[in-house]
């Protein structure tokens, strides 16, 4: 163990994380809701520093990022741990601290991590992902910080619920970040993730002024986040607060962890998808094979840039410049 980042001391050897907006007090002995940041002796301690329980060389379209190098590699590594409690967890076994996970837990220096990233073909850089990297964040910040030095890229899959304190000072070191979006609605995140929205739109504006590259998920599940107007609200505010160039993949649910409602029907999802262009360039729809909606389009002309078949992406109708061949237009930034 090593002492975490952003704490207080209190009275009585109780302990104050301040790193996410849930601000536990924690007695001694005691673990914050992430499960991996506990009080000893008075000090907040992170039981993850240095460790591991998935490694993997993925795509980097299964973030999901379709708009950062599309068609290359990263290392994908993950921790256990979650600030989030979400019945529908897709990853619980990580998130959730399950006794399989914690037993698999190996270790790795940030140095090391690192230099292995760099000896893999065709490997942009560092993902951090599978479960929450923001219970992780000392290591995640040491790797980064490296990763930076030696000209790699970072990749942060996360949910977004940190404090502006610590996010700002990961910011110069992460390059994109894929935010899994629950859902417009405060009472959703209250209930199926025992956590807030609101600092979850502030996280969201921070990234984006700092000028990082963002795209959003929204995981749709039948009865519960499938509303239209609601939907309808969501994109307003990702067109006021950042910008129509903002890749969103809409995500088919299935039946996970402690929620057992039946899968999202593709009619929903063909229809979000159709919701979604009226307001957005870069719509995705993620879990589920329908024709063409995977492809990224041109914004100005609609030529087929890039075809994808699962994570294989075809950049058949862009330059190397991030062009489109038919038009000239400027699709992306980082090709």
């Amino acid at each position: 163990m090593i002492k975490a980042k952003y704490s207080e001391q209190l009275s009585g050897n109780r302990v104050k994380c301040t790193l996410c907006p849930h601000n536990c007090v924690i007695k001694e002995g005691k673990k914050g809701i992430c499960q991996v940041r506990e009080n000893k002796g008075g000090e907040l301690m992170t039981s993850v520093y240095g460790k591991y329980a998935a490694y993997n060389m993925d795509p980097i379209e299964k973030k999901p990022l379709y708009h950062f190098y599309p068609g290359r590699n990263v290392v994908s590594i993950g921790s256990i741990g979650c600030n989030f409690h979400c019945l529908f967890c897709q990853n619980w076994e990580l998130a959730r601290c399950s006794n399989g996970a914690a037993m698999a837990m190996r270790s790795m220096t940030p140095k090391d991590v690192v230099k292995q990233a760099e000896s893999y073909h065709d490997n942009i850089g560092i993902a951090f992902t599978y479960n929450e990297p923001i219970v992780w964040y000392e290591y995640m910040f040491d790797i980064a910080q490296l990763a930076k030095a030696n000209n790699q890229y970072t990749v942060m899959v996360t949910n977004g619920f940190i404090n502006p304190e610590p996010l700002d000072a990961i910011l110069p070191y992460i390059d994109a970040f894929s935010l899994d979006f629950k859902a417009f609605n405060d009472k959703f995140y209250k209930k199926y993730t025992k956590s807030q929205l609101a600092p979850v739109l502030e996280s969201l504006k921070q990234i984006y002024n700092a000028g990082k590259h963002v795209e959003m998920t929204n995981l749709v599940i039948p009865t519960l986040n499938d509303d239209e107007n609601e939907f309808r609200d969501m994109l307003h505010w990702i067109t006021k607060n950042l910008d129509e160039d903002v890749p969103l993949h809409i995500s088919r649910y299935y039946p996970s962890y402690k929620m057992q409602i039946k899968p999202t029907p593709p009619v929903t999802l063909k229809k979000f998808y159709e919701i979604a262009r009226e307001y957005l360039h870069y719509v995705y729809l993620g879990n589920i094979a329908i024709e063409g909606t995977a492809n990224t389009y041109c914004k100005n002309c609609g030529t087929v840039l890039i075809n994808r078949n699962f994570f294989m992406a075809d950049k058949q109708g862009l330059d190397s410049n991030g062009k489109c061949k038919n038009c000239g237009t400027k699709n992306f930034e980082y090709i």
